[in-house]
């Protein structure tokens, strides 16, 4: 894999071209033929298949990404946060079993919700949760957030120790955070309904 110094050199370096793919997102995000949705920070087009059935997946098309969807053109939006969903899992799961090995605890569960209140917890049970909207958000900040959660199932608190541990499983913490911080609300508003 990317070293985190390396990604986050490349998300300096293409910070701006991030921030107007992100501006395009609105409230009203285009989920439909010829729109675009992120996916672990890189825009994406929807293609709709015009079929009733089909996977939803990532295919390439004349070296660009694409999202193809079938079904319905008006459940479009609801397919791809299905998608989403699943992708977000996908990732967390392993991002989560990595950092807790690290630190030896055990994770009971992981389930994906869509909060809009936070991006993640944990229980002291050590059932970890996460807002599947993170998958839209680059790689980094997707780890930040599965260590971030991690890191409560030795610290559940905000304190020195957290953020440490937090820091020793996420060297990028600090760029992701901000990451998260200034184009979390974006994620939030997407209408996929």
């Amino acid at each position: 894999g990317l070293a985190a110094r390396e990604v986050n050199a490349f998300l300096d370096r293409h910070q701006g071209w991030l921030l107007t793919r992100l501006a395009k997102f609105s409230t009203d995000s285009g989920l439909r033929d010829g729109g675009k949705i992120l996916l672990r920070g890189v825009s994406h087009r929807i293609e709709h298949t015009g079929s009733l059935r089909g996977l939803t997946e990532v295919v390439t098309v004349d070296g660009s990404p694409v999202v193809r969807v079938s079904g319905m053109p008006e459940h479009v939006g609801r397919r791809i946060a299905a998608f989403l969903k699943k992708e977000a899992r996908a990732d967390l799961e392993r991002l989560a079993a990595m950092h807790a090995a690290t630190i030896r605890a055990p994770i009971r569960s992981i389930s994906m919700k869509d909060t809009r209140s936070r991006w993640g917890s944990c229980s002291s049970e050590g059932n970890l949760s996460f807002s599947w909207r993170i998958v839209m958000a680059p790689p980094s900040v997707i780890d930040y957030l599965a260590a971030h959660e991690v890191a409560h199932l030795k610290e559940m608190n905000h304190g020195p120790r957290f953020w440490a541990l937090c820091k020793k499983l996420c060297p990028g913490m600090e760029e992701a955070k901000s990451w998260l911080k200034r184009h979390g609300s974006q994620l939030h508003a997407i209408d996929f309904d």
